[in-house]
């Protein structure tokens, strides 16, 4: 990112993207938001982490925004109005809607103009999300996982020596005998599992891997190339998805902050 240039002429800019920019009284109105919406979670964060987290949203939301032009897309006035009808619908009329604005930080024009964005946003969120593939090579993962380096190097000695995985793997967790189901690429958490997940062979499980969580031996049960995605890891690969969109989008983009 590139410091805006401070100017005396237009109502001053808190960021830009590809000059069209958020005002100063606008980012400081949704870092209140923010703010305070974290607090009724019972969060308590830092302003230089809602100024950043804030700084993210509104320029990830210029970025689709203006992607959804670029593909034909505009919310129209007509279309515009008939959202805040409905939201004013919601909350009592037109004196509830102003009121809810006033108490959330919103002149009109800037409620229009967030309500516009958030809306052409979407459209472009959808567009993208929805070229993620439903099918997926995936593979079927088994793990045993330890919290003592020494015992995960001890279990690890007994499967080179030929002891079964199952009984190892149920000895640390009787539950689920360490079953993760089937992954695809993008879904585990850690990149040292999946990459060992996708490196290993049916049947073959790897070294011990060090992770925040703890010490795990992988093995692979089964692989398919094409197999459908569950619900869960449907919404976290189109969430991969629009994360890596708007972070290619961002390198392409000319993005100015003001000074903070």
């Amino acid at each position: 990112y590139t410091p805006v240039p401070p100017t005396a002429t237009s109502e001053p800019m808190a960021l830009t993207v590809n000059g069209e920019g958020i005002t100063v009284v606008e980012f400081d109105a949704e870092v209140n938001r923010y703010v305070t919406a974290q607090a009724a979670l019972g969060n308590t964060v830092s302003p230089a982490d809602a100024a950043n987290a804030v700084i993210q949203d509104f320029v990830a939301q210029l970025l689709l925004a203006q992607a959804a032009h670029a593909n034909g897309y505009t919310l129209d006035d007509a279309a515009l109005q008939a959202r805040i009808d409905a939201l004013a619908s919601q909350v009592g009329g037109a004196e509830g809607l102003s009121k809810w604005q006033s108490e959330h930080g919103y002149n009109d024009q800037a409620f229009r103009s967030a309500l516009r964005r958030a809306a052409e946003a979407a459209w472009m969120r959808d567009r993208i999300i929805s070229n993620v593939p439903s099918t997926a090579e995936q593979v079927h993962v088994q793990q045993i996982l330890l919290y003592n380096l020494e015992t995960a190097q001890s279990f690890l000695t007994q499967l080179n020596g030929g002891a079964d995985f199952d009984e190892l793997a149920s000895r640390a967790d009787p539950l689920t005998r360490g079953d993760l189901g089937w992954v695809p690429r993008g879904y585990l958490l850690n990149a040292q599992i999946e990459e060992a997940a996708f490196r290993l062979e049916v049947g073959q499980f790897s070294d011990v891997i060090t992770t925040d969580v703890g010490y795990h031996i992988v093995r692979i049960l089964a692989r398919d190339p094409n197999r459908p995605l569950s619900p869960d890891a449907y919404l976290a690969l189109q969430e991969l998805a629009l994360k890596n969109w708007v972070e290619e989008q961002k390198q392409l983009a000319d993005v100015v902050l003001a000074p903070q």
